[in-house]
């Protein structure tokens, strides 16, 4: 029987790139490697066998970033544990785990970490994070960091949200940048080591054939998923809005089949919201739906809310669109709703939402219910002069 192929594509990956055409200088080196399951080329082998296959022995530790090294870890604060990788009998060392900053003793067997990791364009999104711990040790040890660069899976030209404020910096934003970035791993990595002098020797091998304008699906490449709750490039273009709901006690759709594309809770009346909300929303459809989550929020118990249909990607703006949904859900059920209380990624004080919105202001401000267009436009001028500094490190066109 005939193999299927998957469908090709004209992007070319950083990991592809690498592969074809070996940088000289990583002759006989001794390498880690930061993956995880999407870590994969077009023929779907994985980036550790790739490396190993093509620098024979030099392969000698892996990392893995937040949900472990298969992807199987649910949410944030569920820890993976170092343990030795039995395809090729190397150790693994979990980066969110015991420690979220690599110590100097898990590089002392490399002089070279590659990084093959599918970021999803979102601030919160702790992957890049995890980079930039591992640029910091390197930095500090005298080694080097070569990022393997993909595809944003919600494109290089949009860029949404207020900028993160520095006193509400986590693991799920350490520098002020927008909610949704407009960067690839390979430059947003690079805009850190260089604009907050973190002073990596840091390289980036680029794709080809990726533009700003690409989605997901205009790559024609699989989508791997990074994490179980982003199983699709659709939960992808939804997330850097529907995240903020983790800090409510609305069900942002885990444990269903469809999570951040559906929420809702048990006290939610939909058609008052979806009334209030439809005039407001672009390149989106809100559908009323009902669900019943398996696991997390509201396990086990029926639930009312809506489908996140996008129907034009150019057009939706992900952020605004559940800030504006969550200010309805105050509006109308602020007796039942609620803002998660701490524990959220390791920060045990502040509150899970002023972390995620990266502002107590802007929580205030949709909890005052303070007219949304208002808010929106209280953030263009930080989002436009994070574009003109960002665009300084733009590989692509």
């Amino acid at each position: 029987m005939k193999k299927s192929m998957p469908m090709e594509s004209s992007v070319r990956l950083g990991l592809e790139n690498l592969i074809a055409s070996p940088p000289p200088y990583m002759k006989g080196k001794k390498l880690g490697l930061l993956c995880n399951p999407a870590s994969v080329d077009e023929l779907f082998t994985h980036a550790s066998i790739l490396i190993d296959r093509h620098f024979p022995g030099q392969l000698t530790t892996l990392f893995s970033p937040q949900h472990g090294f298969y992807a199987e870890k649910q949410d944030n604060m569920i820890e993976s544990d170092h343990f030795i990788e039995p395809t090729l009998n190397l150790p693994v060392y979990s980066l969110y785990g015991e420690t979220r900053i690599p110590t100097p003793k898990m590089f002392e067997n490399i002089d070279i970490l590659l990084v093959d990791i599918q970021d999803v364009g979102t601030r919160v999104y702790t992957f890049i994070y995890t980079v930039s711990h591992c640029m910091e040790t390197a930095a500090a040890l005298g080694k080097q960091v070569i990022i393997l660069d993909r595809p944003n899976p919600i494109g290089g030209l949009q860029v949404e949200g207020n900028l993160l404020e520095p006193e509400y910096g986590s693991f799920v934003g350490r520098y002020p940048v927008p909610m949704r970035h407009g960067l690839t791993i390979g430059e947003i990595c690079r805009f850190f080591n260089e604009h907050f002098n973190i002073g990596c020797d840091l390289v980036i091998i680029p794709m080809t054939g990726w533009k700003r304008s690409m989605y997901w699906d205009q790559t024609l490449r699989t989508w791997i998923p990074p994490s179980p709750n982003l199983p699709t490039q659709l939960s992808c273009m939804v997330y850097p809005g529907q995240v903020v709901f983790e800090g409510t006690n609305i069900s942002e759709g885990r444990g269903t089949t469809l999570p951040f594309e559906q929420f809702g809770a048990p006290f939610i009346h939909p058609q008052i919201i979806k009334e209030a909300a439809d005039p407001y929303i672009t390149g989106a459809f809100l559908r009323i739906a009902g669900f019943e989550p398996t696991s997390g929020k509201w396990c086990a118990k029926p639930c009312r809310g809506f489908h996140l249909h996008v129907t034009d990607k150019n057009s939706f703006q992900p952020y605004f669109t559940s800030l504006l949904l969550m200010q309805l859900i105050l509006r109308y059920h602020g007796d039942e709703f609620k803002f998660k209380e701490p524990p959220y990624e390791y920060e045990f004080e502040k509150l899970p939402m002023d972390l995620i919105l990266g502002s107590k202001t802007l929580r205030e401000q949709i909890t005052e219910q303070t007219d949304i267009m208002d808010i929106s436009r209280s953030w263009q001028k930080e989002t436009q002069l994070f574009k003109s500094i960002s665009g300084k490190f733009y590989q692509y066109e």
